[in-house]
């Protein structure tokens, strides 16, 4: 099966489509696509909410486009969707701002791109229905002086548009998103590796959780030796090797019992450690994990998590991080729970967040999680690094 089917939309590019209502949008992400993937009409406001769309781009990998409703929607639930294109953004790797050349008011388009340099977030301008003005080097002049950026010139119906963008986006992505490896520093050709993997219940029957997976291709893309065992096996397992593995990785939750039993030349790690440095900043979430020696009964703290399972006996979010926090602190502290894509807009009653690795998010929308907890001088951990502050062995994990 091809990447373009498997690979899942948190590990691809994301790519925004932003501008004012029939702009154009609609029909660059078909032109894109190849195919009618958004809704294209002449009446505005077609698009309401952000249609998300997959695919392979040559040269940029799996990639999410993202089309959004115009940040000019004057109707009746105009806010609400503008407000849905913002939430959009927070999750846009790169941004392509649209400037139609039938417009003749681009005070919209400025603010949007000012607000894009404020945030650095990489934004490819385009001016869009260039065939129907023939007059467009007022907006070139107005995009090369304001913001020292050459726009891409398009027409209706291009076709060479796919081919032409993605040498543009190539440029883009090469000079600005980077991105890291999940045992980046912490293993070399021919190392050994051992997973320990307890099967959790909400990982579904037959298969592995994410973090697992993404973990263990890693880990044969750096050409290490690789073995994985149950809680259980880890005896076994190191009595097997014929030497301690360089390092050992497990699930967060069994830390104490991992920690307990590995060779002293190991080094220990979790996959939810892990995830936190390729999809956020880990030293920040380290460093806010001391937040907890300071918690009392009257703190308020916040768990978040990007799934939106039921919760399920032994639930890591909702029942173990809990239990181990109360029975540090007392009864009496205060945790609330979100999940999804739900966060709130005011953290400042909170004395520490604690979210999950973020397996179902991007990068881009994790380190927007953190910027809103920095914002308001809150601090932001991660499951894992705090599993292992409350297990008193977060200076001996590596990550």
């Amino acid at each position: 099966m091809s990447n373009f089917n498997t690979a899942p939309r948190s590990v691809r590019l994301h790519i925004g489509i932003f501008g004012k209502t029939n702009s154009g949008k609609s029909s660059l992400l078909n032109a894109i696509t190849t195919h009618s993937t958004s809704l294209v009409s002449p009446v505005k406001g077609t698009t309401t909410d952000p249609v998300y769309k997959s695919i392979e781009l040559y040269g940029l990998g799996p990639c999410v486009l993202i089309d959004t409703a115009g940040f000019d929607d004057d109707g009746e639930l105009g806010p609400l969707r503008i407000k849905k294109s913002e939430d959009a953004l927070k999750k846009v790797d790169i941004a392509i701002l649209l400037f139609d050349a039938t417009a003749n008011d681009f005070k919209k388009e400025e603010e949007w791109a000012n607000n894009l340099r404020k945030i650095n977030k990489p934004f490819l301008p385009i001016i869009s229905k260039v065939d129907l003005n023939s007059n467009t080097e007022i907006i070139e002049k107005l995009i090369e002086t304001k913001f020292n950026l050459k726009p891409l010139k398009i027409y209706n119906k291009q076709a060479d548009l796919q081919q032409i963008l993605r040498k543009e986006l190539i440029k883009i992505n090469t000079d600005k998103v980077k991105k890291r490896s999940i045992v980046e520093g912490l293993v070399e050709k021919d190392d050994l590796v051992l997973l320990v993997m307890p099967q959790q219940i909400n990982a579904p029957e037959g298969r592995l959780i994410l973090p697992q997976v993404q973990t263990i291709r890693d880990l044969l893309d750096h050409q290490a030796i690789v073995v994985s065992v149950c809680t259980d096996e880890i005896d076994s397992a190191l009595k097997a090797l014929s030497k301690p593995p360089k390092l050992i990785i497990t699930d967060s939750q069994v830390f104490p019992l991992v920690y307990e039993k590995k060779p002293k030349e190991s080094k220990l790690t979790s996959f939810s450690i892990l995830l936190s440095a390729v999809k956020g900043d880990v030293e920040k979430f380290a460093y806010a994990a001391h937040k907890i020696k300071q918690l009392n009964e009257k703190s308020k703290v916040l768990i978040a998590e990007a799934c939106t399972h039921a919760p399920l006996t032994e639930d890591i979010g909702r029942v173990q991080i809990p239990r181990l926090l109360r029975n540090r602190v007392g009864e009496n502290l205060q945790i609330d729970f979100v999940s999804g894509t739900d966060f709130p807009s005011n953290l400042k009653d909170y004395d520490l967040v604690i979210h999950c690795a973020g397996c179902m998010f991007n990068r881009t929308y994790m380190m927007n999680r953190l910027k809103e907890c920095e914002d308001q001088n809150v601090l932001m951990t991660n499951y894992g690094i705090s599993i292992a502050e409350l297990s008193n062995i977060l200076e001996f994990v590596d990550y």
